[in-house]
């Protein structure tokens, strides 16, 4: 399996060279490939690679605005995504259930539902290709059944719109939101997920990515996790 970042922004007004794109990510098996999530700033610009599906893991235009023109290829979504795009001239619709099983292009996938907007209810992808399980969850507040959710990941995507500054409120006594990505390293730890890279970034990794970076692997090395941030066209292979 082959993973590359076409975007790595969040909706932060506030891109550098390294995320310039809104969230895109390619997933590769077998000589096909599928994109995850589609944001506003790839409207008319979606990459030459003939996907054979989009997924999209909820309705906030960083994802979905893309696809106001419609898309070249089937789109999956969920429920609470399909009622917020049902005007996307999007004419190959096929709805995921959550936390049952799917298959495209030989790739096992998985949607489980995420603590984020109560507005825009947010999926995350368990990926399964090869030897190797990817938790995509690029924007979330928290994992409802985190340790069933997380069992035998190697590589969590994680949200990085927060890394310090909070971003979590409570609404009706849910918790909505972005975790922060030192929250997300620790969930890492706990259920023994070897891997995390941020996506998703937001302006404090924007402005000091370095530094970002340093900490974070500081601390990813306490909890035996390896550490990183994604940028746009970054590729990844795993066995």
């Amino acid at each position: 399996m082959k993973l590359t970042f076409h975007g790595t922004l969040s909706s932060t007004p506030y891109g550098n060279p390294r995320h310039s794109r809104q969230s895109m990510l390619e997933v590769a098996y077998g000589g096909r490939r599928l994109l995850i999530d589609c944001g506003s700033s790839w409207l008319g610009r979606l990459p030459f690679i003939d996907p054979v599906a989009l997924l999209l893991t909820h309705a906030h235009d960083d994802h979905v605005g893309g696809l106001v023109r419609g898309a070249p290829c089937p789109v999956y979504a969920h429920a609470a995504t399909w009622k917020k795009i049902c005007r996307f001239p999007l004419h190959r619709r096929v709805l995921v259930t959550p936390q049952q099983p799917f298959f495209i292009a030989g790739i096992r996938l998985q949607a489980f539902a995420l603590q984020h907007s109560p507005r825009a209810p947010a999926v995350g992808y368990r990926i399964q290709a090869g030897r190797s399980t990817v938790f995509y969850c690029p924007d979330v507040a928290r994992i409802p059944d985190r340790d069933r959710v997380l069992r035998g990941v190697k590589l969590f995507i994680a949200d990085g719109a927060s890394v310090h500054r909070s971003l979590l409120r409570f609404e009706d006594g849910m918790l909505y939101g972005h975790a922060s990505l030192f929250t997300q390293l620790q969930w890492c730890g706990e259920q023994r997920v070897p891997s995390m890279l941020a996506s998703h970034c937001g302006e404090e990794i924007i402005e000091n990515e370095s530094r970002i970076v340093h900490q974070l692997q500081h601390r990813a090395r306490k909890l035996r996790v390896k550490a990183d941030i994604a940028h746009d066209g970054m590729t990844l292979k795993l066995p």
